[in-house]
């Protein structure tokens, strides 16, 4: 019987360094035969946009998206899984959110990636401020319906 992955979800508010994190997870690791990231940036919204601040409650961000992250461990043979989200006020093209999934065959962990972005982007309990250039504040940012659309794709059947 295999060991069971415990996946590393950090939520932080200092930056990270992709290939620090992708070095982290693969060295020394002969079975490892794929490796999917996806990084996400502060977008500057056609210049209007001077920060995007992030609010999260400690401890409850952490749990749901070790949840979520465990789920993709369950459905995909992952040997690594790396989830961290930042918090704070970020400026355009400072990294957001990074996801690395390991696997021993790409398909697998293109899978595991996309499912826990598609979570991230609708689910995960942050709340996005928009800090405008103007100086003024903008809303906070709901998730899109689009965003809801792409992970109802990974619902499970109630039987599973």
């Amino acid at each position: 019987m295999s060991a069971v992955l415990v996946p590393t979800v950090r939520i932080q508010r200092q930056d990270f360094d992709v290939a620090a994190e992708i070095a982290g997870l693969t060295q020394g690791r002969a079975d490892i035969g794929a490796v999917v990231t996806f990084s996400g940036l502060c977008r500057d919204e056609q210049g209007a946009l001077s920060a995007l601040e992030l609010e999260h409650y400690p401890g409850m961000a952490e749990a749901e998206i070790g949840r979520i992250a465990a789920e993709a461990t369950e459905r995909w043979p992952l040997q690594g899984l790396t989830v961290i989200h930042r918090h704070g006020k970020i400026a355009p093209g400072d990294n957001i959110v990074l996801v690395v999934a390991a696997s021993a065959h790409r398909q697998a962990a293109f899978e595991a990636a996309d499912f826990l972005m598609d979570y991230l982007k609708s689910r995960a309990p942050f709340w996005k401020k928009e800090h405008r250039t103007d100086g003024s504040e903008g809303g906070w940012v709901e998730a899109k319906e689009t965003d809801a659309q792409a992970a109802r794709r990974w619902k499970r059947p109630p039987s599973e």
